[in-house]
C-alpha cells in the first residue's frame, strides 16, 4: 500500500501540473483568430486526396463545390488508386452540384518511398499549381480529407484567418462524429489526448518550438510550401499533419492550430474495430517505432490515468484515507479537464469518470500499434502497409 501511496501522489502531482502548466490543453475555446476581410482575395486550390472515398463522398464533396469564397478557387479530387469508383463519382456529384470548378486526377500507385496521401497531394499540387501557367500557382492551398464537410463560408474565414494574421498554416480540428456508443467512448478522448500532446496555446505563440497541425482541413500559403519543400520533404510520413507543420514552422512560417465549429468529418466509426484500426495505424510511428518511448508510455499511460482510481478504491478498501484520497483528487482533476472537450462533442458529463476506461483501450491500442509494425503490417491503411523509413 506504501508502493500505491507513492503513485498516488505522483499520478496527483502529474495532473496538478497538467491542469495549470502544461499549456490549458483540457481547453477549448481556441478557434480562428480575429479576422477581417482582405483588400483583395487570394487565388486558392483545395486538394483533397481520396482512396475509396464513395461512402463519404456525397456528404462532403458538395460541401467544398459550394464555397462561398469571393476570389478564385477550385477543387482539385487525387483519386489514389481507388476500387469503388471514387473518381467518376466526384464528376457526377460535379455535374449535379453546380459551384465551383472540380478536376480529377488519376496518379497511379505511389513511388518509392511515398506514402498513398502525400502521393496524391503531390500530384494536385503540380496540377494546381502547372494550371495557372508560370508563377507560384495559387496563392493558398486548402489540403482537407475527403471525409470532411465544410460549412459554405469555411473557406473564406480559414484565409480571412491566414491574411488578417499573417500566418503561412491554418488549421482546424474537424469535429469527429461521435453517434455510436464507441464513439462517444473514444472519440472526444481522441482529440483530447492530441490537446495534450500538443497543447493549442503553445503551438499558436510565436516563435513557438511545439507543432503540429490537424490534415483533414489545411490552409497552407503556396510559398511557405514551396519554402519547406511540400510534400517531397515529407513523403515517407505516417502521420503527415504533424511533420507538415514542423517543416513549415522549421523553414520560418508562422502556424495556428485550433479547434473547428463548422467543419466536421462524416466518416463513421460505429464499431470498436474501426476506431482501434484508426488509432492503432499510427500509434507506434507517433513514438517512432522506439520500444523504449513505447515503454515510458505505457507507464505513463498506467501512472497518469489507471493508478487514480485503482488508488482512490483499493485505499477505501483497505481504510487508508491517504492513498484514498490522493487517488480521488487526481481523478477529479482528470475528469474535470475532461469535460470541456466532453460538451465541444455534445456529449453527457457522465462520461468523464469513465476517461481511465478509454486511456486503457487507448493503451492496448498503441502496444497493439507496436506488435502489428514487428509482424510487418504496421501503419496498414486501405490495403497499403507502410515501413519506417529506415525499413523501406
Amino acid at each position: 500500500m506504501g508502493y500505491l501511496l507513492v503513485a498516488a501522489c505522483a499520478s496527483l502531482a502529474v495532473w496538478l501540473w497538467l491542469t495549470l502548466g502544461h499549456g490549458m490543453f483540457w481547453r477549448t475555446d481556441t478557434r480562428l483568430p480575429p479576422r477581417h476581410a482582405p483588400a483583395r482575395w487570394p487565388s486558392v486550390a483545395i486538394v483533397v486526396p481520396a482512396r475509396d472515398e464513395a461512402e463519404v463522398l456525397p456528404y462532403s464533396l458538395p460541401s467544398l463545390l459550394a464555397q462561398d469564397y469571393p476570389g478564385a478557387a477550385e477543387v482539385i479530387l487525387v483519386d489514389d488508386g481507388s476500387s469503388d469508383g471514387t473518381g467518376e463519382l466526384a464528376r457526377r456529384l460535379a455535374d449535379a452540384h453546380a459551384g465551383l470548378p472540380l478536376t480529377v486526377l488519376s496518379p497511379g500507385e505511389p513511388g518509392a518511398g511515398w506514402t498513398g496521401k502525400l502521393w496524391a497531394l503531390r500530384h494536385g499540387i503540380a496540377h494546381a499549381r502547372s494550371a495557372t501557367g508560370p508563377g507560384p500557382g495559387p496563392e493558398y492551398l486548402l489540403l482537407t480529407d475527403a471525409d470532411i464537410a465544410h460549412e459554405p463560408d469555411s473557406l473564406r474565414e480559414l484565409v480571412a484567418a491566414a491574411t488578417s494574421a499573417d500566418l503561412d498554416l491554418v488549421s482546424q480540428m474537424a469535429r469527429l462524429r461521435a453517434v455510436s456508443v464507441w464513439e462517444r467512448l473514444i472519440v472526444p478522448a481522441f482529440v483530447y489526448f492530441f490537446a495534450q500532446l500538443y497543447p493549442f496555446r503553445w503551438i499558436n505563440r510565436p516563435a513557438s518550438r511545439t507543432a503540429a497541425a490537424a490534415g483533414g482541413c489545411v490552409l497552407l500559403r503556396t510559398e511557405a510550401a514551396v519554402r519547406a519543400g511540400i510534400p517531397e520533404s515529407i513523403r515517407q510520413a505516417v502521420i503527415d499533419d504533424v511533420s507538415l507543420a514542423r517543416a513549415v514552422q522549421r523553414t520560418g512560417g508562422r502556424i495556428w492550430l485550433g479547434l473547428a465549429e463548422r467543419v466536421d468529418s462524416v466518416r463513421p466509426y460505429s464499431s470498436l474495430g474501426d476506431l482501434w484500426r484508426m488509432v492503432s495505424r499510427s500509434a507506434y510511428a507517433q513514438l517512432r517505432h522506439q520500444p523504449l518511448l513505447l515503454a515510458g508510455t505505457v507507464a505513463g499511460l498506467a501512472l497518469v490515468y489507471l493508478v487514480p482510481p485503482a488508488a482512490l478504491l483499493a485505499g477505501l478498501a483497505a481504510g487508508r484515507p491517504a492513498v484514498a484520497w490522493a487517488g480521488g483528487l487526481a481523478w477529479l482533476l482528470m475528469a474535470g479537464t475532461y469535460l470541456p472537450m466532453l460538451r465541444h462533442y455534445r456529449q453527457p458529463a457522465v462520461l468523464a469518470p469513465l476517461l481511465p476506461v478509454t486511456a486503457l483501450l487507448y493503451l492496448l491500442m498503441t502496444v497493439d500499434s507496436a506488435v502489428q509494425h514487428y509482424r510487418g503490417r504496421g501503419a496498414a491503411w486501405k490495403g497499403r502497409t507502410y515501413a519506417r523509413p529506415s525499413d523501406a
